[in-house]
């Protein structure tokens, strides 16, 4: 596919979604006459955001989108559940590549009012930059207090990687909010270690009345997966290229075989490294895993059939 029908693929996905996500039920017949589509062309479209969101790819990193018969049905993944916010570094990093492109005199006259606007918003007249923590959930103030009076917690919590709702009792040690989230340190009963919960994923919060003793150094705020006993693992050979995996997924590195690096992979779900590895293709190799080799296998067909019947 040349570079042009690539791009040209891309803007009318980019079209098409936002218009389904708007008209719920939207029927195949309409999708294809507004957007230009064959019905072979839409499925495939699709077959393509199917496997696409943030990496985890667990169940709420992913998003859905296929045909039901005459329908199409395209779900966000959680992340996408509100609109998505730049971060300072992130703004700030897009307004240099902006200002950059414009400097070279090829950008296209829409990039110059858009760089204009992102100016606007994070550099002010006055030549200071205001960044804004985005504000707490409801359940903040009161685990914040729990915290404080070191009162055991009964929360009922949502997981990201299994997307499974689960009660725990919780020991909190505070709040605290990065990388634009709000999230809740402790000690998780339930899991019997450290864990750290995202706010906006407590359902409910329950004081229980017990107390406990806070830990005398305060555990250090860092947001990461913790492997846990019933984890699938799978070791990876990643290509050159491939890589990057090992800087964003809490990965063990077993070792080097010659430009290649090998890695074990863990996941609450078997599903999260199958769909890393179709992700990947040829620049990543399964290396032991038979309960990855199989979730990959069933992942693969149903995109087959997905295509088929296309």
């Amino acid at each position: 596919m040349t570079r042009e029908r690539t791009a040209a693929r891309l803007s009318r996905l980019l079209g098409m979604l936002p218009w389904v996500i708007a008209h719920p039920g939207a029927q195949v017949s309409e999708v294809c006459s507004r957007f230009g589509y064959t019905r072979a062309e839409l499925a495939q479209d699709l077959a393509a955001v199917f496997v696409s969101g943030l990496p985890g790819y667990g169940p709420g990193d992913l998003m859905v989108a296929y045909l039901d018969g005459d329908e199409v049905v395209v779900d966000l993944a959680d992340y996408f559940a509100r609109p998505v916010r730049l971060t300072a570094v992130e703004g700030l990093a897009l307004l240099a590549a902006g200002m950059a492109l414009l400097s070279s005199g090829a950008a296209p006259e829409a990039l110059e009012t858009a760089v204009a606007k992102l100016a606007g918003v994070l550099v002010p007249d006055d030549g200071t930059l205001d960044v804004g923590l985005p504000p707490p959930p409801d359940a903040a103030e009161d685990l914040g207090r729990a915290a404080s009076r070191g009162e055991v917690v009964e929360i009922t919590y949502t997981s990201l990687s299994r997307g499974a709702t689960t009660v725990r009792q919780v020991e909190p040690w505070g709040v605290f909010s990065t990388l634009g989230n709000w999230y809740l340190s402790g000690y998780c009963r339930s899991a019997r270690g450290e864990r750290v919960f995202r706010l906006d994923r407590i359902r409910e919060v329950k004081a229980t009345g017990e107390t406990f003793t806070p830990p005398r150094q305060a555990p250090s705020r860092r947001v990461g997966y913790a492997p846990g006993a019933d984890d699938v693992a799978a070791v990876l050979r990643l290509g050159p290229t491939a890589q990057w995996v090992a800087e964003y997924y809490p990965v063990d590195v077993l070792g080097r075989e010659g430009d290649s690096m090998v890695v074990r992979f863990s996941a609450p779900d078997a599903a999260v490294a199958a769909r890393l590895l179709l992700r990947l293709g040829r620049r990543a190799a399964l290396v032991d895993g038979p309960e990855v080799a199989a979730a990959a296998a069933d992942l693969r067909a149903r995109i087959k059939r997905r295509y088929a019947a296309g």
